[in-house]
């Protein structure tokens, strides 16, 4: 809501403590009608004139007794019930409608902003649901703003036909008591004519002429017609009195409706508006907020992963590290292994030379004896003669 129309609204607080304040006088009962008799002197006064309205002998009179302040009256009824009734309070109602349609539209739910995108919402490149929600609070707090001119507008409009109700009550009332006057005023004629004009005239037929007593009895006839007249329209006038006095309620009824409207406007302007701008502001305030802790609480979970990380693999290298610098160049296990393969190897060896030395001599044995023995069969040849030997024993060494 802009600051115009907030200080407008409240400046229209006082006008709204002002029409609360005023209170209407009540309309008397529609039996209290003064006769003439009980009449103090300027009611007395009052209602002689009236009676002075009557014409007896004038029919026209009689019809129209009274009707003077009711036509008055309807002229400036019919005017203000028909601009106040069909023009303001239909309009000032559904602003105050569209007002509270507009406000439950907007869902708060669609502050979660942790909510990812659907595969739909994604494929027609719908916002995310913060940004979404943003633009969407502005737009509804654009429609407020123009609701809220409006219901400012309706505000001063029925504040206006209040006051004009005000003045119609009191023209209403003035009418209702007019018409006390007008009924006391017929009746005192009726009585009048009853006690005192009909028997006159009764006399005067008796005490006519036989030629001049049909002219008068004729008169006499039209006395009391017009008497009888002027009592309908006594009726009449009490059954107006008695439809004014149901006007007034109606009238009240019409204006509390339009007072009840304009405070529930007024309030709706100075108190419900501002708290739900107030209460939507801090939601999305407390949304940015949290949405700023979930980033920063990501980054400190991060830095905090980067150190443990960190100091593990600080730890890791700098035992790698510290290891090889505390080792010699050759491993002392090393060198035993390589000790020990050498030893063995040697021992192999000479286990190797050992066997090789023992099996040359077998073998020396073996081929002095074989040579021995081929010897022997050689000689063992010759000596037969027998010419095989011959041959062969030419073939070894003597």
């Amino acid at each position: 809501m802009s600051d115009t129309v907030r200080q407008q609204a409240q400046k229209s607080l006082a006008d709204v403590d002002q029409i609360n304040a005023v209170i209407l006088p009540e309309p008397k009962a529609a039996t209290e009608v003064v006769a003439l008799k009980d009449a103090d002197a300027p009611v007395s006064a009052e209602i002689r004139k009236r009676m002075d309205e009557i014409d007896i002998t004038d029919t026209q009179s009689i019809v129209y007794f009274g009707s003077g302040a009711q036509a008055e009256l309807q002229t400036i009824s019919q005017a203000m019930l028909t601009d106040v009734r069909n023009k303001d309070v239909g309009p000032a109602g559904d602003s105050l409608r569209s007002i509270v349609t507009t406000i439950r539209g907007f869902s708060v739910s669609e502050l979660d902003v942790r909510r990812d995108r659907s595969w739909w919402e994604k494929l027609l490149g719908r916002a995310a649901p913060f940004a979404k929600f943003t633009a969407k609070f502005e737009d509804v707090q654009g429609q407020i703003d123009k609701i809220t001119d409006n219901l400012l507008t309706h505000e001063h409009k029925l504040l206006k036909d209040i006051k004009s109700l005000d003045m119609l009550y009191e023209k209403t009332l003035d009418f209702y008591d007019e018409l006390a006057l007008y009924i006391a005023a017929g009746e005192a004629k009726i009585e009048e004519m009853d006690s005192d004009v009909i028997p006159a005239k009764e006399a005067e037929v008796k005490a006519a002429a036989e030629n001049d007593q049909v002219m008068k009895a004729q008169e006499l006839r039209d006395l009391r017609a017009a008497r009888d007249d002027l009592e309908r329209r006594v009726h009449d006038l009490k059954l107006t009195r008695q439809v004014t006095m149901q006007s007034l309620p109606s009238i009240r009824l019409v204006q509390e409706n339009d007072k009840s409207l304009v405070t529930k406007i007024n309030s709706t302007l100075v108190n419900t508006v501002p708290l739900w701008e107030t209460q939507l502001a801090q939601a999305v305030t407390m949304q940015r907020s949290l949405e700023a802790a979930a980033a920063v609480r990501d980054a400190n979970d991060l830095t905090n992963e980067l150190l443990t990380s960190n100091a593990k693999n600080l730890r890791d290298s700098n035992k790698v590290i510290r290891t090889e610098m505390e080792r010699g160049v050759f491993d002392i296990e090393a060198v035993k292994q390589a000790n020990a393969d050498l030893i063995g190897t040697i021992q192999e060896s000479l286990q190797i030379a050992d066997e090789g030395k023992t099996k040359r001599a077998a073998a020396e044995a073996d081929l002095q004896k074989l040579e021995a023995d081929l010897r022997d069969t050689l000689a063992s040849a010759k000596a037969r003669k027998d010419g095989t030997g011959d041959t062969s024993g030419t073939s070894v060494p003597g």
